[in-house]
């Protein structure tokens, strides 16, 4: 059963930290595609080794103005019975009302498209701040569908914090980036999540991290996860 619970929360793609979203919104006339894996390392099943379903996303930029960005994109989870996800965010851009302003997100994802099968519906509002030399802090909360989101004993557990910190090492070369990520919550997506990135190109990266799941009992043995990512 948790095995089952994590499969069907892998994160969805949103321009996200590791796990869970960002204040970031893609470009408008920016189609980028990523794709997500989650699996345990060198761990037999019967040990609780697991692979979540690989997640395919496509999100585009849809608007972007000096103040507002907003993206909308889709997920294809496979190998899965209802593969079908969406997700949809709106941002205010740091410090483009007035000095000292932070981001500010709101949003959604894993809308999806089977009733009480995958409608996790998670909705977010996050706002991030970018520090000298610190890196950029975000802080929000989330909620989602209470029915699909419960803890080891079935009890509702569909809220929770978000947290996360996120930097560009340019002391070591400015294509390396690292983030470290919270997800609130003893159902299958509170996790504590870190890992780093490298951009190849300036539209080909790729991200390697680390999944601590909040409650192994719904979430599964922790998870090794490798993600790339590519704009047009």
């Amino acid at each position: 059963l948790a095995t089952v619970a994590a499969a069907g929360a892998a994160s969805a793609t949103p321009s996200t930290q590791i796990w869970i979203p960002s204040t970031d919104t893609q470009p408008a006339g920016t189609v980028h595609l990523g794709v997500d894996n989650y699996t345990t390392l060198m761990k037999k099943t019967e040990d609780g080794g697991w692979s979540s379903p690989t997640v395919y996303g496509v999100t585009a930029g849809v608007a972007d103005t000096p103040q507002v960005g907003f993206e909308a994109g889709i997920d294809v989870r496979e190998h899965s019975d209802f593969p079908l996800s969406l997700n949809a965010k709106i941002q205010v851009k740091e410090e483009s009302l007035m000095r000292y302003f932070p981001a500010v997100a709101f949003g959604g994802y894993d809308w999806g498209t089977e009733n009480e099968k995958t409608n996790f519906n998670i909705l977010y509002g996050l706002i991030a701040k970018t520090l000298p030399v610190v890196g950029r802090a975000s802080i929000g909360y989330y909620t989602g569908n209470d029915e699909l989101l419960k803890d080891a004993d079935g009890k509702a557990d569909n809220s929770g914090v978000l947290l996360s910190w996120d930097r560009t090492l340019a002391e070591v070369d400015d294509r390396l980036w690292a983030a470290v990520d919270y997800m609130g919550g003893k159902n299958a997506y509170g996790a504590l999540s870190f890992g780093v990135a490298w951009r190849f190109s300036p539209n080909i990266g790729a991200l390697v991290g680390y999944d601590l799941y909040n409650d192994e009992k719904v979430g599964g043995k922790n998870t090794f996860t490798v993600q790339f990512d590519m704009d047009f």
